[in-house]
């Protein structure tokens, strides 16, 4: 039987998440410390929470500040296991006088065009050292460390011309705030029609990103 699924909606409306996000892949929240010690410590309490609840984050330990990640499911999809992982883990942080900054979360994927008749899943997934979730769908770093890849049609299709562009999944709070600094950083607005679900935009050089907020309100968001 699989597990109940849970909106991102959802998600923030529980109480004690206040510190997390929804991105692409989960939810995740950034906790300062004051040391890589104290970063360790904040490690063993999450452990602790982690074995109470019976279900085990993506953690990643700097000497400036620890980044966690909660999801169920390949994609990232939520249950109500993560929103219990989540206030558990902030309760913990609040012990330690930890804070939570929102603004340093973030997941970056590469976009890949396609035409229709094409599968490039299995090449990208060689080339990386990935593992393909299935014909036409993501593939994803075995060890949730770096950028998915995931493929997107081609229109018009453009035979024996690939196509790629980066995905940057932020908070939506932190979105807007994200566009203004590449604009004032020399890129340009290329797409607004999407927002406030995702803006796109092209770099000095004519390369795309996608600044995508959606998945952190979205009521059909899964991760």
């Amino acid at each position: 039987m699989s597990e109940k699924r849970t909106t991102a909606r959802a998600f923030h409306d529980a109480a004690g998440v206040e510190d997390w996000r929804v991105l692409f892949s989960g939810a995740h929240a950034y906790f300062r410390v004051r040391s890589f010690a104290e970063g360790a410590r904040f490690v063993a309490a999450i452990a602790d929470v982690a074995e109470a609840v019976g279900h085990f984050p993506d953690v990643d330990v700097r000497p400036e500040g620890v980044t966690v990640r909660t999801a169920s499911g390949e994609y990232g999809a939520l249950s109500p296991r993560d929103v219990e992982l989540a206030r558990g883990i902030s309760a913990e942080a609040r012990k330690l006088g930890l804070e939570a900054d929102p603004s340093q979360v973030q997941v970056v994927a590469i976009a890949v065009a396609q035409d229709a008749d094409s599968d490039v899943g299995p090449f990208w997934a060689a080339a990386l050292g990935y593992r393909s979730l299935g014909p036409n769908e993501d593939v994803i770093d075995r060890h949730r460390r770096n950028p998915q890849v995931s493929f997107q049609g081609l229109k018009p299709p453009r035979p024996g011309r690939g196509r790629t562009h980066i995905d940057v999944s932020v908070p939506a709070d932190q979105a807007e705030a994200r566009v203004a600094a590449a604009l004032e950083a020399g890129g340009r607005l290329a797409d607004a029609s999407h927002a406030p679900n995702w803006w796109t935009l092209a770099s000095p050089e004519n390369h795309k990103v996608d600044i995508a907020a959606w998945p952190d309100f979205d009521d059909d968001a899964e991760g």
